[in-house]
């Protein structure tokens, strides 16, 4: 084996090494006690967006949503709650904080829907996954002997998004949960480019989802 060939092995290895996220979680609790969750009562998590110009990704809303689903905790699909009570969750007129929430509360068709459905807490998600920093360059080129790729790239990417859980009972918040996940990616042309990437987004929504399901308690129903 050529020393070149012996060489590759070891990067592979370091660059998956360097390939790992690094994940925070905060969370607060008002009470610091569990959120107590009917197994017949649902929750819905709804992704924040203003009209035109931000959306928090539907694909992470979901990913979410499937991370909580199982010990007996009911997701309702966020498309079939908005679609419910429209037009009053699209990004327009979706309310941004509490006292809002309040008010649409009052209007008898929204409670109505909302109780239909047996939604006991919305959680809204809020967050994006952005490039922080890159560098390096890659170039390919084909000739009449081949063709190839050569160079070198990485870049840093950070995911952070917070959730916000709230009672649609008694209408107060019952508790938050931030996440940073933070991670270098590279890209090594080596005749074929050859990406490492790193999992950050995937780990923020394993991190946030798990949390978010230990934040509930789940109660028989009452016979």
């Amino acid at each position: 084996m050529s020393p070149t060939n012996k060489l590759i092995p070891v990067l592979f290895g370091v660059f998956l090494a360097g390939c790992s996220a690094t994940t925070t979680i905060d969370e607060y609790r008002p009470t610091g006690e569990a959120i107590e969750l009917n197994v017949a009562e649902q929750v819905v998590i709804l992704g924040r967006r203003d009209a035109g110009h931000y959306e928090t990704d539907r694909e992470f809303v979901d990913c979410v949503a499937s991370k909580m689903r199982g010990a007996d905790i009911g997701i309702l699909p966020e498309q079939e709650f908005i679609d419910a009570i429209y037009p009053w969750f699209e990004p327009r007129t979706a309310p941004k904080g509490l006292s809002r929430l309040k008010r649409l509360m009052q209007d008898t068709s929204i409670k109505a829907e909302v109780s239909k459905r047996a939604v006991r807490y919305l959680v809204w998600l809020d967050g994006s996954t952005e490039t922080l920093d890159s560098s390096g360059s890659m170039s390919c080129a084909v000739g009449p002997g081949g063709g190839g790729c050569f160079g070198f790239a990485k870049w840093d990417k950070l995911s952070v998004y917070e959730a916000i859980v709230w009672d649609l009972q008694d209408l107060t918040e019952k508790g938050r949960v931030r996440v940073d996940s933070e991670g270098t990616s590279y890209l090594i042309g080596a005749v074929a480019p050859i990406p490492f990437l790193s999992p950050v987004k995937d780990d923020a929504c394993s991190s946030l989802g798990n949390q978010l399901k230990s934040f509930f308690s789940i109660t028989p129903t009452t016979q």
